[in-house]
């Protein structure tokens, strides 16, 4: 089968032929994919900043939000059967762990990270779990869900942890609109009554970002944070949901937030510099973001599927992966890139 294989970090990876996975376990679900997601993190892992946190060793395929068709099962599998559409969530995991049997199954003690630390999905087929399957209506196109897998799951992770602060009259500024960030606005609109600020470099995406019920929207044109000031009377925003965090985005995220408030840093690729002090005399948070459970794709998949949250994406074949990854890398894609083996 043709995948997307990375040799070496710092250099693109290629499109090659690979043996075709089998199942081999009880519990092991091949899938063949109808959509993988093309995202940041695939830019990060060329990089090389995955490469000790992974482990992963190269040459290996990459590809971390995926959905399909079951194509062949496990002895012990009764969850999904051959021909059933699933969406993949992006951690299979044990079951059996204290992570797994306290409902925070990304933090799973045995789980593996396909795309991350072992071989993905931008691939013809992918090996993975009966625990990662989660079976769609028939009607559903996988391209069209594919990046639900890992960017929607983590911005809806982020939404829904910040939903007990976000009661009506508060703020919620969503820093960044693109691929994460569009879905968080929609998750916002659909969990919340919060008044949603959108902040973008980028005037298509906050064009974007008003069509999906943004409140405000505000350009970051270096004054982004006193134009946030301004819309929240000088106070600062309860909640920001930080969709950037680099290039300083995340100094301006937690800038924008009011006292007692909270970053949720979801981004990556920066430090953050933060003074204990305003941390202790403000007592403001900054909270981390890791994907999401196994019960939030579930849920969000409830509100793709009813269609109060939907996916601007932008569809490539396997073959244009490398045009896809280039395309992300520059700011021409808005929403989520999809490759279509």
């Amino acid at each position: 089968m043709k995948a997307v294989r990375l040799h070496e970090y710092h250099r693109q990876p290629v499109i090659e032929q690979v043996p075709e996975p089998t199942a081999k376990g009880p519990f092991d679900v091949v899938v063949k994919i109808g959509g993988a997601g093309v995202c940041r993190t695939d830019l990060h892992i060329i990089e090389g900043q995955w490469a000790e946190k992974s482990g992963v060793g190269l040459p290996y395929t990459i590809g971390h939000e995926n959905a399909g068709w079951v194509q062949e099962v496990g002895s012990a599998v009764s969850n999904v059967e051959v021909g059933d559409t699933v969406i993949l969530h992006p951690t299979p995991t044990c079951g059996l762990c204290h992570a797994c049997r306290a409902g925070n199954d990304m933090h799973c003690e045995n789980s593996v990270f396909p795309g991350i630390d072992s071989d993905g999905g931008m691939a013809e087929y992918l090996l993975t779990s009966a625990r990662a399957c989660i079976k769609l209506d028939p009607a559903t196109r996988p391209e069209d869900v594919a990046a639900l897998a890992d960017a929607g799951i983590t911005a809806y992770h982020a939404v829904r942890k910040a939903v007990p602060l976000l009661y009506p009259g508060t703020v919620c500024v969503v820093n960044g609109a693109g691929g994460l960030g569009h879905i968080g606005i929609q998750s916002l609109k659909a969990l919340t009554a919060t008044k949603v600020v959108v902040v973008d470099r980028n005037a298509e995406a906050l064009k974007l970002a008003e069509e999906l019920g943004a409140d405000e929207t505000v350009l970051a044109d270096g004054k982004q944070v006193e134009s946030v000031l301004e819309l929240t009377g000088g106070n600062g925003a309860e909640v920001v949901l930080d969709f950037v965090a680099e290039q300083g985005a995340q100094q301006d995220a937690f800038a924008m937030t009011r006292r007692n408030g909270s970053q949720f840093v979801i981004g990556y690729g920066s430090n953050i510099d933060i003074p204990t002090i305003d941390i202790i005399s403000t007592e403001r948070n900054v909270v981390g973001n890791l994907v999401g459970t196994y019960n939030d794709l579930v849920e969000l998949m409830v509100l793709a599927q009813t269609g109060q949250v939907t996916l601007h994406t932008k569809k490539y074949p396997l073959e244009a992966a490398l045009d896809a990854l280039a395309d992300l890398d520059a700011g021409r894609v808005r929403g989520r890139a999809i490759l279509t083996p």
